[in-house]
């Protein structure tokens, strides 16, 4: 037997006019296999879903520039009404549970109109004890350029676990439109939220500097606490909604002419809007939404909302 001169880790076995080659060991053989725990083989399925989205110029028109999706998350592209891009996140998992991450990231390129929405209402399921769903949302948007961001709502199920956070980025002479509707439970169902866990984060930046941050924890019994007259009053629905344009001091006065009693506007910034909503429920939530949308958005709203 010789070594074999094209591979070191090879001996040749010369019998007669016969060569065998015969593999010397060099590590654990092929049937060990590494041991799996029974808790790994029996923990549930994780949705995991991404999206990257760049938008550029060409011409009058907001095009696509760079875009990435992987997982379960998907983005559909309908046929746009005018110069700018519409754009459509589609969950394909159907829903958010716990251990679940679903990532967003969208970048408006200066002179860009992009307007992001989603084919339907979120919905968060009853999670077992352990991770809870993760929901990433980043957003960026260069002078001169606009974003809608509209998704429509999401709705917590009891037992659900749901971490969200959404940061924007935005550049001096850029406009943003934000909404953030949720739904607590299945009212149709006469499902109430007796043992949730939810923490949600929206912060806002312009140049650098924070312009706005609201952050919402909670752990228990939620309709309880929803019931407390000066919390919600037993309210089913709310929304978030900001508006970062130098329009916005212009449009205060029409935009509370369009609230119920339940819902209020300010300004933190002569170009900086807030405004809260509570509802009942998801019927009545989105017929103060669909309005309020319309004024702040050239009289225009995403089909799916339509729908």
């Amino acid at each position: 037997m010789s070594r074999c001169q094209r591979c070191p880790t090879m001996h040749v076995l010369h019998v007669g006019e016969t060569h065998f080659r015969e593999t010397l060991c060099m590590g654990p053989l092929i049937t060990d296999l590494p041991t799996i725990s029974s808790g790994d083989a029996n923990a549930p399925p994780r949705a995991i879903g991404s999206v990257h989205l760049r938008t550029k110029r060409t011409g009058d028109r907001t095009v696509l520039d760079r875009f990435r999706q992987s997982g379960s998350l998907k983005c559909l592209f309908p046929r746009s009404r005018g110069a700018g891009l519409d754009t459509v996140l589609l969950n394909t998992a159907g829903g958010v549970t716990g251990g679940d991450t679903m990532r967003t990231a969208v970048h408006v390129a200066s002179g860009c109109d992009l307007t992001v929405t989603t084919q339907a209402c979120e919905r968060v399921y009853k999670a077992r004890p352990g991770p809870m769903g993760r929901v990433r949302n980043r957003l960026t948007v260069d002078a001169g350029a606009r974003l809608n961001w509209l998704p429509q709502e999401t709705i917590l199920f009891n037992a659900s676990a749901l971490n969200r956070r959404l940061t924007v980025d935005l550049s001096a002479g850029s406009e943003l439109l934000l909404v953030e509707p949720l739904v607590f439970g299945r009212a149709a169902m006469g499902e109430t939220l007796t043992d949730i866990r939810f923490a949600d984060r929206v912060e806002i930046r312009r140049d650098g500097e924070p312009a706005f941050l609201d952050v919402t924890a909670f752990d228990g019994d939620l309709q309880a606490h929803l019931a407390r007259p000066f919390v919600a009053g037993g309210a089913g629905a709310m929304a978030l909604a900001v508006f970062a344009s130098p329009s916005a001091e212009g449009q205060l006065a029409t935009v509370r002419g369009l609230l119920p009693t339940s819902g209020g506007a300010s300004l933190l910034d002569r170009d900086l809007m807030v405004i809260r909503l509570l509802a009942d429920d998801s019927f009545e939530l989105r017929q103060t939404l669909l309005p309020l949308l319309r004024c702040l958005n050239y009289q225009e709203i995403p089909r799916c909302w339509m729908m």
